[in-house]
């Protein structure tokens, strides 16, 4: 595909399969040359209570969102120290620190990729290799619609600006991660979340009546 004077390619890849990985770095190197700049934005979860949750739930969900970003980034950091060439990485993963009820297995994945960011940002620094994370809050995309309807219509009130994200503003931040404008910054966590993170409360489940505003209140 070509548009706005870009060639563009697109390849199916099961990032959670080491071979399918490294054959999408082959393609990509191949087709377009020498690796740049890389953005794992590959993920899902479904909203579920940690107490119903199946072990292969917690593993498909964690498979695809830990363990493949981290194929994704050591399949590229192999080709720049290969090359002896540097490079930056992005990571996608959720404004998490305060914990996300209703998505446990997300929560979890998302917490070990800031992490495993923070610790390849230091051994790879030395290969002129930037790993940076960006954590959106809530952002209007089609993804919403597989939280439950009554959670959705609080989602905007998690923040204080009592607003929705939207793709842009994530894609503006990755470009951003990856210029040279940044090239003093490794292993940060950049939340994108309307303040979320300070204040707010986000259900992706319906919320237990215990944490309604009067609940355990005598009148």
């Amino acid at each position: 595909m070509q548009a706005g004077g870009l060639a563009v390619a697109a390849q199916v890849c099961d990032i959670r399969d080491e071979d399918a990985v490294n054959r999408l770095f082959d393609f990509v190197i191949e087709r377009f040359g020498p690796l740049d700049f890389l953005v794992n934005n590959a993920g899902g979860q479904f909203p579920q209570a940690a107490l119903d949750m199946s072990s292969k739930g917690w593993r498909a969900v964690v498979d695809t969102n830990l363990t493949g970003a981290w194929l994704m980034m050591q399949s590229a950091a192999r080709r720049w120290t290969a090359q002896a060439r540097g490079g930056a990485i992005v990571n996608i993963v959720a404004a998490c620190g305060r914990g996300m009820p209703g998505i446990a297995h997300t929560s979890a994945a998302r917490a070990g990729v800031i992490n495993f960011t923070k610790t390849a940002a230091i051994e790879w620094a030395p290969h002129k290799i930037r790993v940076n994370c960006v954590a959106p809050g809530v952002v209007d995309t089609a993804g919403l619609e597989v939280y439950p309807a009554e959670a959705r219509a609080r989602f905007a009130l998690a923040n204080p600006q009592k607003a929705f994200g939207d793709p842009w503003d994530i894609a503006q931040m990755v470009a951003f991660l990856g210029c040279d404008a940044t090239k003093f910054m490794t292993g940060a966590t950049v939340e994108m979340d309307g303040g979320g993170a300070l204040w707010g409360d986000l259900w992706t489940i319906d919320r237990p009546n215990y944490f309604a505003p009067s609940a355990g209140v005598d009148s």
